[in-house]
């Protein structure tokens, strides 16, 4: 096994007695989290017994092959899906239905209304969540959206969708954004946005789930990281910049596999 796989130092190896740097208050904790689907011989579990843990103000990317669980994970997360077993723990106390007021949220396509400018998009959401429209100016500058004007939605590029959909999310300062692939679909120029935004979000005081595939993405932002593979975690630490994220996912996957 890799050694970067497991705690510990190898034999012979000086070891480091330095102390370890103060773990940040997790915001989201999973302990024993387990999803399936059907009943009886029908039955199928999509996520089994996956314990995260993700600290205030972290980045935390969120890998795994595709079908590997990442998804399933986050809808329970955001209360998409109920659990079937396990406990979810937000800021130090059993995930309520009310922390949602807390999380924000962007799982598959942003839900925006193309006919209405960004403004009007957001306006909709403040008035049904009773959120004050002054809100919306602040948002629109964190995603680089507040020069739009009277451009409708439906003629943004994926890009600025995208941005629009993480504005809607942030409209309730959550202390916690989910993001489910962001990236899917964009060109390299609304990568970049997109990675300047995310790596803006922890010093605003906004924790940040970002699932991806694309590793290389997930490399430039997250300074923490989790991989899922066959519906369970198989690997949780602090990103390394040291070790290649790839060959890391390689090895914990091949790892799984055998």
């Amino acid at each position: 096994m890799p050694s970067h796989l497991v705690g510990g130092a190898t034999p012979g190896e000086p070891v480091d007695n330095r102390p370890s740097p103060i773990a940040p208050k997790p915001v989201l904790q999973t302990k024993g989290l387990t999803k399936s689907f059907g009943r009886g011989r029908n039955a199928r579990t999509a996520v089994e017994d996956v314990c995260l843990t993700v600290g205030e103000g972290q980045v935390y990317g969120l890998l795994g092959p595709n079908g590997a669980g990442k998804s399933t994970t986050l809808k329970m997360v955001c209360g998409m899906l109920r659990p079937t077993s396990g406990q979810m723990l937000f800021c130090g106390h059993p995930w309520e239905r009310r922390d949602l007021y807390q999380i924000g949220s962007l799982i598959e396509q942003p839900p925006l209304y193309p006919n209405l400018t960004a403004r009007e998009n957001l306006r909709v959401r403040t008035t049904l969540l009773g959120i004050p429209e002054s809100r919306i100016p602040e948002v629109l500058r964190q995603v680089g959206l507040e020069d739009t004007g009277r451009k409708r939605a439906g003629q943004f590029s994926l890009g600025m969708c995208q941005r629009l959909g993480i504005a809607l999310a942030l409209l309730g300062q959550p202390r916690l954004l989910v993001l489910d692939e962001p990236t899917n679909g964009l060109d390299p120029m609304g990568i970049e946005e997109l990675r300047r935004l995310i790596l803006s979000l922890p010093e605003q005081g906004v924790t940040v789930i970002v699932s991806s595939h694309i590793l290389a993405e997930v490399s430039h932002v997250a300074d923490h990281v989790g991989i899922i593979t066959n519906g369970r975690l198989a690997y949780q630490g602090a990103l390394d910049r040291s070790v290649d994220l790839e060959d890391l996912f390689m090895d914990v996957c091949g790892r799984e596999a055998r």
